[in-house]
């Protein structure tokens, strides 16, 4: 008996359809499996190729050493995300100001590929183009943060930046959207949770306040990235406290050991970002 009979015809169409399809030969399986298999792989050879690109990028645009001073130490830490596929977003820099004062930034580009990474190389030459005209770091933040915004880039940026006066032994701070900083003395440690304005970038005529500090007394000035202190299951106020725990244990250890102990925080939260750290180890003075 058909197994048709009675059925309906457009039922029995395909089911004709089904049952006359030819099964693809072995071969044809074969050429087929390794074609997939091919643009599997120049896929992942372009995102491999991203990668080093950007990672090659951010080794040669991070400074290479850092300024210091009498009295004044400064460390640094970079690492790049977990998985190895999220480089070039977070960025550090230190150089001398034409006023022999020293300049200090620390920011977190949008997004983590070669665009990321170029974007903060242009971040990073505006500031100290920028720093050279005005030393002032609300003005330093004002200004850099116009110049991104005519560059009408996608891309944003958040950014502390840091002035030390030797002279006047004087930490001038401003924030634009970035993580707070730590600040440790024999007195404990804090979170420094300074006024501060919109990442750099967004919108024009942006005011940053500066706040101002007189380091008289031995202490360290911590400042990181969020992928040093937030992961996906682990907030970033259980982050920024573990780093003040140490922070205010140590203020005054080697700075670049107290950046090694910070920087290894980022392995606690499970980051999939990238991290930063940058450690100003203060004396008390003098500074000159």
């Amino acid at each position: 008996m058909s197994p048709y009979r009675g059925a309906d015809p457009e039922r029995k169409c395909w089911m004709e359809q089904r049952h006359t399809t030819p099964t693809p030969q072995p071969d044809e399986l074969l050429r087929r499996l390794g074609h997939l298999t091919g643009q599997v792989m120049a896929r992942i050879k372009l995102q491999q190729a991203r990668v080093a690109l950007a990672v090659e990028l951010q080794r040669h645009m991070l400074p290479p050493e850092l300024p210091g001073l009498p009295g004044l130490q400064t460390a640094a830490r970079y690492v790049p995300a977990q998985t190895g596929l999220d480089i070039g977003g977070d960025w550090y820099d230190a150089f001398v100001l034409p006023d022999g004062s020293i300049g200090f930034a620390i920011g977190d580009v949008q997004g983590h590929d070669v665009e990321a990474a170029a974007f903060m190389g242009m971040v990073r030459t505006g500031l100290r183009a920028i720093a050279g005209a005005t030393t002032d770091p609300g003005d330093v933040l004002s200004r850099a943060n116009d110049l991104l915004v005519s560059m009408s880039s996608d891309l944003l940026t958040t950014c502390t930046f840091l002035r030390f006066d030797p002279v006047a032994a004087e930490l001038a701070a401003a924030r634009a959207g970035h993580v707070p900083a730590i600040w440790g003395t024999a007195e404990g440690a804090q979170v420094v949770q300074d006024p501060g304005g919109l990442p750099l970038g967004l919108f024009p005529d942006a005011a940053y306040p500066v706040t101002r500090r007189h380091l008289s007394r031995a202490g360290a000035f911590v400042l990181i990235t969020d992928g040093v202190v937030e992961g996906p299951t682990y907030p970033i106020e259980k982050g920024l406290a573990r780093v003040a725990s140490l922070v205010g244990a140590a203020y005054d250890a080697d700075a670049d050991e107290l950046a090694g102990e910070v920087i290894a925080v980022a392995d606690l939260t499970g980051h999939r970002d990238d991290a930063a750290v940058l450690v100003l180890r203060h004396s008390g003075g003098p500074y000159t």
